[in-house]
């Protein structure tokens, strides 16, 4: 199937588009992952409140190596603002897919190399090939065009990227993952209706939130880690970006989450939150001194973290009934 004619959901412009405050600079973390990033951005220009969805941060926790590559939950999505998120077969072109899904007002969220996002300019881009997630909203195939949702904000390629992307150089590769995103029964809420919709699902992820404190658990991995990331510094920055980087994330946007409910009951918890993201970032920064071959001590750093989360959720446990 030929694609020719150029196809646009949404009225944005890359230069213009004003990103959401959960992406802000003067935020510790001013990014988290890729996939919550787009989330926020994309549930952003589609006239919702990204920080009503993030009651999934309360049953967040460490997976053992890493902490938890959080994510908006398809059913979460679905629940508070009418938008189905499911994966579909690509047995096209992401080309012709994009396409007939953005003619039926679908948007695609599309597994793609960094290689070729220009926004990833001086860390991904033309430099290293790194599994990513993008939303096109914008194709434009006759000048070989994409406006793009990634991390925390929206974007444009073409040329070369534009061929890279929808991997057409590449017909035989591996199959991408795709899922599609139908917004026929999207739902705007009030704050006031989003909070009511919202206090059932925080306290079912209080209630499955870690058994044990995951970021004492975060504390003694690092702390076990510390000889083999002095010998492996090459390693340093995907180590940090899933564990401390992660951890500190995580904690930033719960905090957020949290005050948005706005009960006063919750007040501490956020305090504790936001605690746990300053301490991560400063603790970062302290792990960087290995790939000077430094001594590293982080223990004071991480225990605080460690009781921080502690004190948040029993504040959070007791006021939404865990």
């Amino acid at each position: 199937m030929a694609v020719t004619e150029a196809l646009r959901l949404l009225p944005i412009d890359a230069s213009s588009y004003v990103c959401h405050p959960l992406h802000a600079p003067e935020r510790d973390w001013p990014e988290t992952n890729c996939y919550v990033d787009l989330w926020i951005e994309v549930l952003h220009a589609l006239g919702h409140d990204p920080v009503a969805g993030l009651a999934f941060t309360l049953g967040v926790g460490f997976d053992g190596d890493q902490w938890e590559f959080f994510k908006y939950p398809a059913e979460d999505l679905l629940a508070l603002y009418g938008i189905q998120v499911r994966e579909i077969n690509v047995w096209r072109s992401l080309e012709d897919h994009i396409a007939t899904h953005l003619a039926l007002g679908h948007l695609l969220t599309v597994e793609a190399d960094s290689w070729y996002l220009p926004d990833t300019a001086g860390v991904a881009y033309r430099l290293t090939h790194q599994k990513t997630t993008i939303v096109p909203q914008h194709l434009d195939p006759a000048n070989r065009r994409i406006g793009y949702f990634h991390n925390a904000g929206y974007f444009e390629l073409e040329g070369e990227d534009y061929d890279g992307v929808l991997r057409l150089g590449d017909p035989d590769g591996l199959v991408p993952y795709v899922e599609l995103v139908a917004m026929e029964r999207q739902v705007h809420r009030e704050t006031d209706a989003l909070r009511a919709q919202v206090d059932g699902l925080v306290r079912a992820y209080v209630a499955r939130r870690p058994t044990e404190n995951p970021v004492a658990q975060l504390a003694a991995r690092i702390t076990a880690d510390l000889p083999w990331l002095r010998e492996h510094p090459d390693l340093f920055h995907a180590y940090a970006f899933g564990s401390l980087r992660q951890c500190g994330a995580w904690a930033s946007v719960a905090a957020t989450f949290v005050r948005w409910l706005g009960n006063p009951a919750t007040d501490a918890a956020a305090e504790h939150l936001d605690g746990i993201s300053g301490l991560a970032k400063t603790a970062q920064f302290k792990l960087a001194r290995v790939l000077a071959g430094r001594t590293v001590d982080l223990d004071e750093q991480l225990s605080t973290m460690a009781s921080h989360w502690q004190h948040a959720m029993a504040t959070i446990a007791a006021a939404y009934g865990g």
